[in-house]
C-alpha cells in the first residue's frame, strides 16, 4: 500500500507542470527551441561553400549574378595652359555624368579625383586624353564579386535573425530573458549597421569608377624642387644677413647686460677684497690676528 501511494504521489507531481512548461512543450516539441537554435545559429560563421545567398534587398534581384569590378585609372597629361583645360574637362564630366570628389589647383598644376559611372569609364578616359599630351596612364580592375555577395548574404541572415529575436522578445517572461534578448538585439543591430555601410561602400565603388587626373604645364614652368644659381646667391645673402643680425643682437646684449654686470662685480670685489676688505677683516677676527675697529 505504501509503495502504491508513493507511485501515485510521483505521478501527480509529474502531471502538475507549470502552465509555462506545458505551453512550451505543446505540440510534442518545445516552442523555445527556436530561441535556442537562434542563439546557436547566431554564433556560426557564414559558410562560403554553401549555396549562393539570396540578395539582401529586392534591388539586387536580376543583378545577383552580375560581376562587381572596382575600376581605377591614373592619367597624367601635359598642356600649355592647365587653366584653359578646365573648360573642356568640365564639359566632358558633364557629358558622362561624372563629378570631381577632390580637386587640387596650383599655378601650373591641376589634380582631380573624378568619379564616373562604370559604363562611362572608358569613354571618359579616352576623351580626357584629348586635353593634352599623355605622359603616363595606368588602369586597374579589382574583382569584389565574392566579397560583395558574401557580405550581402551575411547581412540578410543577420536581418532575419534580428526579426526572430524581436518575436521572442514579446514572449519572454522573466527579466533575465528580456535583458538577454535585448543585449543580443543590440549586438545584431551594430553588426547590421556595419555590414550595411560596407556593402554600400562596395556598391558605390563598383558603380562609380575612379579616375585620378593630373594636368600640368610645360616642364620648365613646373618647379623642379632644386634652386637655380640666382636662388642660391639670394639664399647666401639671406644667410649672411641672418648671421649679421644675430651677431648684432649678441653685441647689444653684451652692452646692455654685460657693462652693468661687470660694474657690479668690480664693486663687490672692492667691497670685499679691496680697500674696505670686509672679507679680510672678518678672516683676521676669526683667526685672532686682529681686533675689530
Amino acid at each position: 500500500m505504501k509503495a502504491a501511494a508513493l507511485l501515485l504521489g510521483l505521478g501527480l507531481i509529474c502531471c502538475a507542470k507549470p502552465a509555462r512548461y506545458e505551453a512550451a512543450y505543446s505540440g510534442g516539441a518545445p516552442q523555445n527551441a527556436g530561441f535556442l537554435q537562434a542563439e546557436a545559429y547566431s554564433g556560426l560563421a557564414y559558410d562560403q561553400s554553401a549555396s549562393e545567398p539570396e540578395p539582401f534587398s529586392e534591388q539586387l534581384g536580376a543583378a545577383e549574378q552580375t560581376r562587381k569590378l572596382v575600376k581605377r585609372a591614373d592619367l597624367r597629361i601635359q598642356t600649355p595652359d592647365p587653366e584653359a583645360a578646365e573648360i573642356p574637362l568640365a564639359a566632358a564630366m558633364n557629358k558622362y555624368g561624372a563629378y570631381s570628389s577632390y580637386t587640387e589647383i596650383y599655378e601650373q598644376y591641376r589634380s582631380y579625383t573624378i568619379r564616373v559611372p562604370e559604363s562611362s569609364f572608358q569613354p571618359l578616359l579616352e576623351e580626357l586624353k584629348t586635353l593634352g599630351k599623355t605622359l603616363s596612364r595606368s588602369e586597374s580592375a579589382e574583382d569584389v564579386t565574392l566579397k560583395y555577395y558574401d557580405l550581402a548574404g551575411r547581412l540578410k541572415t543577420k536581418q532575419e535573425l534580428r526579426t526572430t529575436f524581436q518575436k521572442y522578445l514579446g514572449t519572454a517572461e522573466t527579466i533575465e530573458e528580456i535583458m538577454a534578448i535585448e543585449t543580443r538585439l543590440g549586438e545584431l543591430q551594430n553588426e547590421i549597421d556595419w555590414m550595411g555601410t560596407e556593402l554600400r561602400s562596395l556598391a558605390n565603388l563598383a558603380e562609380y569608377a575612379t579616375i585620378t587626373l593630373t594636368v600640368q604645364g610645360p616642364f620648365s614652368a613646373v618647379p623642379s624642387g632644386r634652386p637655380d644659381l640666382g636662388e642660391r646667391i639670394a639664399g647666401l645673402f639671406n644667410s649672411f644677413g641672418d648671421f649679421a643680425a644675430a651677431g648684432l643682437l649678441i653685441l647689444l646684449g653684451l652692452i646692455i647686460y654685460g657693462v652693468p654686470g661687470l660694474a657690479i662685480l668690480l664693486a663687490l670685489y672692492w667691497l670685499l677684497f679691496g680697500k674696505i676688505g670686509l672679507m679680510k677683516k672678518a678672516w683676521r677676527i676669526l683667526s685672532g690676528k686682529g681686533k675689530p675697529a
